[in-house]
């Protein structure tokens, strides 16, 4: 089929990314770090670690992974905040031709334990802070190492104790916690100092990161992201946002571009554009730990000029009703990105008159690593689309016998590219549903292509609420609310929110009449992270359901009525 998107690309952005020029992850950051040994790499809490001390120190961690003569593409779980922890065992994970497992650290005992049990993760960092969950988790996983990390790391020994006496004492925000045969990350280093650090063969098919998501259906798994994929989705990110950088009538902006990591590096979307897309272009991080502490990210900010801004509608919206903020310096900024949920015209507007930086937005997913389309970085218009395909990505919109659809009619949005997964992880079943043979995977989206090759989403995946830009799957909420005594029967919908952009919602009908929506909550709370959580709970005498008894959630989204329980 002819690319017809490619006529629309902007002036600079090539068809094709070469997939190949680099065999690992492990390959592409370790030319920068090389490069830029002189050069601030990352920056947390006002601490500067440049590119010569990720080297090294992640040289450092390698070696202790090494040293536990773990298998070739174990799995190693990261459980942190954005931290200069984080930053180092990343990069040492990928040096020692290991795979990265990311973590939320918000999650409840019993999401952990489902997520190192299944990714068979031996090795497991965690900020000490959410070490009591690890506690609680622990015994159902196969985990035979828990290094334990302080927000104090790698701040220096003055301000480490001082940052660590505050989070553990004055802030109390370490809960008290057991865990035997614990190491902390500084032991770690010391130990790798006193290890060789050998260079492992690496193939770009290995697998780099598993990374988990609902995918299209079900309880969280584990989408297998190889060497080859991650160094693709750098690449064509690095392809569509380089004429950026060169705007007719404004300076280029001086020194290495500084780029502000304030969403969590855990989410797939932070970790490809904030993290390895920065630190591949020699970039600068401002790690935001916690962004909803805006006098923080303001402080944070201050000393820089940043001139990228990967965020979210719910961030841009927070941030601009901060006076502090507003008064910041933006001269630089050139890329404002705004991904996982869609961006209102009215918050992209304001964002574009308090920086002077339009919001182009972009569209992905967990199983394409996860870029697959976005606008033009100087777009002003927000017409609804979400982009054009980026550099060696097709899109095609299929019908329900998966043919190809012409232009500008609707139907489902199928992605090939080097950035698509190779899998589900253990799930050979689902992968062969969704990955079709000749590549494309069928990502469950309803959307149209115009004539230019500009894509528009009409629908999101049927049982997908999105809460602040993170997935939230029905049937995981609703197993977890069913599994009340007093819950006969429920259905999970998201519902329009003005501060996350959709929240959770539960239609419960009852099975104890004495039953409250508080009892359920606190049910919930014990089970399921903040995000994931019924904002509401409606009870009802019955569910909506077709000829053949499955819970329709259609009309329950669309707010059809349903008749409430007395």
């Amino acid at each position: 089929m002819e690319q017809v998107w490619l006529k629309s690309y902007p002036a600079g952005v090539p068809a094709e990314i070469d997939p190949d020029s680099y065999p690992s992850v492990a390959a592409m950051l370790e030319e920068v770090l090389h490069r830029h040994a002189d050069r601030d790499a990352v920056v947390c809490l006002g601490k500067v670690l440049r590119y010569g001390d990720l080297d090294r120190l992640s040289a450092q961690f390698a070696a202790w992974l090494q040293s536990l003569s773990l298998p070739r593409g174990s799995r190693v779980a990261l459980m942190m905040p954005n931290c200069h922890a984080y930053v180092v065992a990343l990069i040492g994970v990928m040096r020692a031709g290991m795979a990265a497992v990311n973590v939320n650290p918000l999650y409840t005992p019993r999401e952990l334990a489902h997520q190192l049990k299944d990714s068979g993760a031996e090795i497991l960092l965690v900020m000490e802070n959410f070490a009591h969950t690890v506690e609680k988790a622990l015994p159902q996983t196969v985990v035979r190492q828990v290094v334990l990390v302080s927000m104090g790391d790698l701040l220096g020994p003055l301000k480490g104790r001082v940052t660590n006496f505050v989070v553990r004492r004055v802030k109390k925000m370490v809960p008290a916690f057991r865990l035997p045969g614990a190491i902390r990350f500084a032991e770690v280093l010391a130990q790798g100092t006193k290890q060789p650090f050998r260079k492992p063969e690496v193939q770009p098919s290995d697998l780099a990161v598993l990374q988990y998501t609902g995918g299209t259906t079900g309880v969280p798994k584990g989408v297998m992201l190889t060497q080859r994929n991650i160094v693709a989705n750098v690449l064509q990110d690095q392809a569509w946002f380089h004429p950026s950088m060169e705007q007719p009538g404004r300076p280029r902006p001086e020194g290495p571009p500084v780029f502000v990591a304030a969403l969590p590096l855990y989410h797939i979307y932070a970790f490809m554009v904030c993290l390895l897309l920065g630190l591949h272009l020699g970039g600068k991080l401002i790690l935001i730990p916690n962004p909803r502490d805006v006098d923080a990210v303001v402080k944070a900010l201050k000393p820089h000029k940043a001139v990228v801004f990967p965020g979210l509608s719910t961030l841009y919206n927070l941030l601009m009703g901060h006076e502090g903020f507003r008064q910041l310096d933006f001269s630089n900024l050139r890329i404002s990105l705004a991904g996982g949920m869609a961006v209102p015209s009215a918050v992209a507007a304001r964002w574009r008159e308090v920086t002077g930086c339009p919001v182009c937005e972009g569209y992905g997913l967990t199983e394409a690593a996860p870029t697959v389309a976005c606008t033009p970085t100087d777009t002003t218009l927000h017409d609804g689309t979400v982009g054009l395909p980026l550099p060696s990505t097709e899109i095609r919109i299929l019908d329900e016998k998966r043919q190809p659809l012409p232009a500008g009619q609707a139907g489902e949005v199928a992605v090939r590219g080097p950035q698509i997964m190779a899998g589900y992880w253990q799930r050979e079943e689902e992968t062969r549903e969704f990955l079709m043979p000749d590549g494309f995977f069928l990502t469950g989206d309803v959307g149209v292509m115009d004539e230019r090759g500009f894509l528009r989403l009409l629908d999101r995946k049927k049982d997908m609420i999105l809460v602040s830009g993170f997935n939230v799957y029905s049937n995981e909420v609703e197993e977890v609310v069913s599994s009340h005594p007093g819950v006969k029967e429920c259905a999970v919908v998201g519902v329009e929110d003005e501060r996350s952009g959709q929240a959770v919602k539960a239609y419960v009908v009852r099975r104890d009449p004495a039953l409250t929506g508080e009892t359920l909550q606190a049910h919930c709370a014990e089970r399921l992270t903040g995000y994931k959580r019924p904002r509401t709970i409606a009870f009802v005498k019955w569910l909506p359901k077709s000829d053949v008894g499955k819970v329709l959630r259609r009309p329950l989204r669309d707010g059809t009525a349903v008749p409430e329980a007395d």
